[in-house]
This record gives C-alpha cells, structure tokens and sequence, in this order.
C-alpha cells in the first residue's frame, strides 16, 4: 500500500446506545492505494536575507561525525506541526425512521481530528515551508520549534494542493535558524540523503539514506505528483513536510509519500518544484497558473475517425470555459488543437504541460483542427481562477 507520509485521520467514537462524540488522534500520514510488486504506476523575495544560513560545510572526504554535525546544525530549523481539524461523523439517528421516535436528541456534532506533519523554517522570520495536505482543511495550526517552551499559532500564508506545497507564519519574536534550498537538479542518483521529521510523534528523529531515483510520477488519491525524488531514507507516518538533506545540509526535497508495502522507498518533492513558486505562495498565497480555459481529452483512434483525422494525435475541446482566453479566442468545442506555437501536440497532457510552462498574458498562436478544417487562432493565456 502506498501512503502519503503526512496527514491521516482516524476518528474515535464510543457507542452506548448512541453514539457519542469523540476527538481523533492522527499522525501525518498520507495514503496512495493500489500498487503492487514490479509496478511503477499505483491506483521568495519575502524572506531576509543573512549570513547564517543553516548550511553545514562539509570537507572532502567525509569524516564519522560528517551526518551528526549537519544534524546539529540543521535540526533546529526543523518544527512540528499539529493541526485540529472538524468533520462530520453519519449517524443512523439521522434517519427519518430513528427521527420519528428520538427527534434530533441523537444527532452527533463535529468531530474534531487532530493531524501532526513535519516542516522547516526558510527564513529567520518565521516563515515555514512543508505539505498542503498536512495543513488541508484545519482550523488549528500550532507549531512547535527547539528553543521555545510552547508551540506557536501559525497563519498559512499561501497553499496549493496540485503541487502539494504550504507556507506557514509565525511569530517568535526573534530571529529563527533556517533552513536554504539546494539545487535538485544537480542530485545524483546514490548521494546521502538525510532526512528530518516527526514520524508517530517522535519528534526530530533522523534517518539517513541515499537517492534511489528521479523523476518519479506517482498517484496519491486525487493528487498526481510529478518529478519526485526517491530515496530509501526511512520516512514514516508525521515525516510529510520535513525535509530530504544533502551533505551540505541543503534541502533538496520535502518529504511527502512512502510505499507502507515495501521497505525503503519513499519519496520528496524536488526542491527544483519549489524554487520557482516560493515567491507567489509566500507574496501571493497561492500559485498563479497559466490559464486557456478549456476541459480537453485525449484523441482516440475512434475520436479521429469520428472527427475526420488521418491520426490520433492532439487534444480535443470537451468543454470552453465561458469568458475564458479560449472562449474570447473563439475556440470551439470538439475544436482538436493540433500545435501550440509551431510545437506538435500529442496528447491533452503535453498541452497541458506547455500551457504551464509559458506566463500569464503571453500570447499564443495554436493550429486547430475544425470539421475538416485547419485554423489558426491566438489565444493570450489568462491567470487561472482560484478553485
């Protein structure tokens, strides 16, 4: 079984008769299903710059102590997160049956579930970078950091679920060690990795390991993840949002998801993903995505047949969203867009993957195919809506 290293909820309920409200303890868990042996596919400019950035310099040739001195010098910047979040819990006293006879005596209130998840601090005023499904959905966000006597109330500053990134405010009222972004691209496979996190609660625990992969895309529950690190570091239940560690105490991943039916394959969001949309998370609260506008599949050998296409290639317009780019274009639905910019389009996904890497009020020029027709329509791409 795959499972997102962060946040799962287990609600406690006592039945007597009625069922009576409990409060649920959860530990930072995240769950990804269906994935078997052999298998790959399972069902800033905010922050103030100083000299002192957590950053262990480490010499050739790495002594014994090499790991424990990057931990000394890292491990402070590393927090726990505690969130408390509500939902509610079914109850058969809801039916119109049980109503008749009990009224609404029985009915049950929010429950309250508690989640823990790991994260780290990226500047020395107080902002934290860890997982959106650690923080999705609460009501409470509490932070503990080494060095104070009690956790802090944090303000989520900015959250987007696709890409599974947070960033959380407090304030301690003084400067705070941090933590600063290597470059994962330069990562290669079987470098030492360290992790730091809080699985079940025990907090700042360090396991060590190396990168077993990249560019790892896996599925977890109605999130796809793109590009991720792989490493046989152990991370376990409350690990989500902590950091993956090279030996220049760097932070090259955030630790995200693990196979709960394997040993030692977890895996981290590339710092590389991080990079380009700190700046809009912590300025912004959100990322801002290029937009077109339209719901799109890919062509099937049965949908060119249909439409008239000597093959299935390029993303066919299920639905044009009304005052999008698209729709004040004049794309059509059923339109199939064959070329973006002179770039062949194979499918809906690598459209999509285009569309993302351009910016917000660029304009486009795309080939469409029209009932037997091609055109040519520029669509200047819009900023998508919040969801």
């Amino acid at each position: 079984m795959w499972q997102r290293a962060g946040k799962a909820k287990i609600t406690v309920l006592a039945v007597l008769l009625i069922f009576l409200a409990g409060v649920a303890a959860t530990v930072g868990f995240y769950q990804i299903t269906g994935a078997t042996a052999g298998t790959q596919q399972p069902s800033y400019q905010h922050a103030v710059a100083v000299s002192d950035a957590v950053s262990a310099s480490i010499p050739p040739g790495l002594g014994p102590e090499a790991i424990a001195d990057i931990v000394d010098k890292a491990g402070p910047a590393v927090v726990r997160i505690d969130t408390v979040t509500e939902t509610r819990v079914a109850s058969p006293f809801n039916d119109p049956f049980f109503r008749q006879f009990f009224g609404d005596q029985f009915n049950i209130g929010p429950q309250e579930q508690r989640g823990l998840g790991s994260g780290f601090i990226i500047s020395p005023d107080g902002y934290i970078l860890t997982n959106q499904h650690v923080i999705d959905g609460a009501k409470q966000v509490k932070v503990t950091v080494v060095g104070f006597d009690k956790p802090f109330n944090a303000q989520v500053v900015g959250a987007d679920a696709p890409l599974d990134l947070a960033v959380l405010k407090i304030n301690a009222g003084k400067p705070l060690p941090y933590l600063t972004l290597g470059d994962a691209n330069k990562v290669r496979v079987g470098e030492w990795a360290i992790a730091i996190g809080n699985p079940d609660g025990l907090d700042h625990t360090v396991t060590v390991g190396v990168i077993s992969a990249k560019g790892r895309p896996i599925d977890v529950q109605d999130r796809h993840y793109e590009n991720l690190l792989q490493t046989d570091a152990s991370i376990n239940p409350g690990n989500s949002g902590g950091p993956l560690l090279n030996l220049k105490g760097e932070v090259i991943g955030i630790n995200t998801a693990v196979n709960a039916g394997a040993q030692g394959i977890g895996f981290a969001i590339p710092s590389s993903t991080v990079q380009p949309v700190l700046n809009d998370l912590m300025n912004k609260g959100k990322i801002a995505r290029p937009w077109l506008g339209v719901a799109l599949a890919s062509v099937t050998p049965e949908a060119a047949d249909m439409l008239g296409l000597q093959s299935p290639e390029g993303a066919l317009v299920g639905q044009v969203v009304a005052g999008s780019p698209a729709a004040r274009a004049g794309i059509q639905k059923y339109d199939v867009i064959l070329q973006l910019d002179g770039q062949k389009i194979k499918d809906a996904n690598d459209l999509v993957n285009k569309v993302q890497a351009l910016k917000i009020g660029q304009q486009v020029q795309l080939q469409v195919f029209r009932r037997g027709q091609l055109l040519d329509i520029s669509v200047v791409l819009g900023e998508k809506p919040s969801q």
